[in-house]
């Protein structure tokens, strides 16, 4: 049984999310003193953890980063906040997810179940020709230079890179990024892949992703 440390200050909300996930088969672990949370993180042995951002003595920004320097157990972040800014923060200091509240509570435990999938199956750092992809930071770096990539562009890109010269097609990526592909439509998609794409240019590679149209893409 996968073990969740929910670190939420809110009582009636960490109540809520303690019984979601105990209803869907997890084993949860909520903290209640939040003296020492960096500390309780550590010492968990959680396989997950649900993370806000506003805490009482330190941000949760500030303990992912913290966490980062000795652990790549998943990490997804909860907050109140919509700005794309404290998205890109959060994934930048090593956030494998980034849920806003009020949460539906079927794509919350669709994005649990796909993030510890992806835990599962990758490791903390991985190559793209010679570009080092870290997991861990959603980043990739090529002679000094890294790109953060959003939760979604590293989602694609870690399929397109797990399938490399292979054609992956726009149901399969969709899927991959809600585990259900009612969640995502096809311009959000392409929008998302357009983004990555100029990431991997700015690092050199101009024309890593291939467009088969009807069909899919290709990771060169």
């Amino acid at each position: 049984m996968k073990r969740i440390m929910i670190i939420e200050d809110d009582t009636a909300l960490r109540t809520e999310l303690s019984v979601l996930l105990q209803n869907a088969g997890y084993e949860t672990l909520p903290v209640e003193d939040f003296t020492n949370v960096a500390a309780q993180m550590k010492a968990s042995g959680a396989d997950l953890f649900l993370l806000d951002i506003n805490l009482p003595n330190v941000s949760g920004e500030t303990l992912l980063q913290e966490f980062r320097k000795h652990s790549d157990t998943p990490v997804i972040m909860l907050t109140s906040r919509t700005t794309e800014i404290d998205e890109v923060l959060s994934m930048s200091f090593g956030a494998d997810d980034y849920i806003t509240k009020p949460y539906n509570p079927t794509i919350l435990l669709l994005r649990v179940s796909a993030v510890l999938k992806r835990a599962g199956r990758t490791t903390a750092a991985q190559m793209y020709h010679d570009a080092e992809v870290s997991t861990v930071r959603g980043s990739l770096t090529r002679n000094g230079t890294e790109q953060i990539l959003t939760k979604n562009e590293m989602i694609i890109f870690q399929l397109l890179l797990e399938r490399m010269g292979e054609i992956v097609t726009r149901d399969a990526l969709m899927t991959a990024l809600w585990d259900n592909d009612e969640f995502v439509n096809d311009n959000a998609l392409s929008v998302n892949v357009s983004r990555l794409r100029g990431k991997l240019a700015d690092l050199g590679f101009p024309d890593a992703i291939e467009t088969r149209k009807k069909q899919g893409y290709v990771l060169r």
